[in-house]
Parts: C-alpha cells; sequence; structure tokens
C-alpha cells in the first residue's frame, strides 16, 4: 500500500549486450537509489529470445516495484539517465541489441500518451517478458485499460521464456 503522494511504478530491465546480468543488477541498486524511490522489488530474472532481429544475444529481463514521489516525466529522465552510463546510445535501431533497456510499464493508474512517454508502455498486454515478471511480484494485478496481468499472459508470445539461471 502506498502512502499519501506516493505512486506505485513498475519498471521493466532488459538487457542484451555486455556483461547482462550486471546490467541488470546495477540498474536495480540505481533505481532504488534515486530520489523519490523507496520499497522497491524486484521479481526473477527472466530470458528470452529477442522479440525483433534474431540474429542477436537473448534478452535478460526482470520487472521492479516501488513507490515513488516525484512525477512520470521526472522519473523518465532519470531512468534515461542510467540507461546512459551503462553505454545505451539512443535512436540506435528499433528492437536492436542494447546493453540496458529500461521502460516504466506503470504509474499508478495513470494512463499517460505524450511523445517521450506512453503509460501503460506500448506493447505490454503481448510480451511475456513484462507480464511473467509482473505476475510473480503482483499477482493480482490489474493494467489500465488492458485488463488483469493473468489474463494478459495466457494470450501473449512466450518468445521462448524462461527463469534466468546464473551458472
Amino acid at each position: 500500500m502506498t502512502r499519501q503522494g506516493e505512486t506505485r511504478v513498475y519498471v521493466g530491465l532488459g538487457s542484451n549486450q555486455g556483461d547482462r546480468v550486471s546490467h541488470i543488477r546495477q540498474a536495480l541498486s540505481a533505481i532504488a537509489s534515486l530520489p523519490g524511490v523507496c520499497a522497491l522489488r524486484s521479481s526473477s530474472v527472466y530470458e528470452t529470445r529477442p522479440m525483433g532481429p534474431q540474429d542477436q544475444p537473448d534478452f535478460l529481463n526482470a520487472v521492479c516495484r516501488f513507490d515513488y514521489t516525484g512525477s512520470a516525466a521526472s522519473l523518465l529522465q532519470q531512468l534515461q539517465s542510467i540507461e546512459r552510463g551503462h553505454g545505451r546510445q539512443q535512436g540506435g535501431p528499433r528492437w536492436g541489441m542494447r546493453p540496458l533497456d529500461l521502460d516504466i510499464l506503470l504509474y499508478g493508474e495513470e494512463l499517460i500518451d505524450t511523445p517521450d512517454l506512453q503509460v501503460p508502455h506500448a506493447g505490454l498486454g503481448m510480451r511475456s517478458f513484462v507480464l511473467w515478471p509482473l505476475a510473480e511480484l503482483s499477482p493480482g494485478l490489474h493494467v489500465p485499460g488492458l485488463g488483469s496481468v493473468e489474463s494478459l499472459r495466457r494470450n501473449c508470445q512466450h518468445f521462448g521464456i524462461r527463469v534466468h539461471e546464473e551458472g
């Protein structure tokens, strides 16, 4: 339960370039230390085939949930700064390789549609690498405008999703 002035936020994390596990772990640590972030929890790390071009490494994905006291636009800027710190280049090919990808999936019950940010995140309802970790963190979660995470999960393409086993 969030306190007055806080918004429950879900952020998707992805990496398929470099030390994928390290990128995810460091990003979680960086998000947890952002001003206004509290009570961060993260899902397991999942591995999936790429959604776009198949001539690239598999992705590692996770979702984190936290309570936040800032604006969605401010959070987006902070997440983009974390991405740049991991070598993410803006304007690369769509669905291409990337060391780190951070996406605001849900921002409370808000529906946001601006040139810079769409919440719920575009395609959320069709992506196993988002829906599986969301269901792990919040099984009864309802996605504004789309329905329950469980019903969405039953009807999406799987992309070979599996829990990532570190070895």
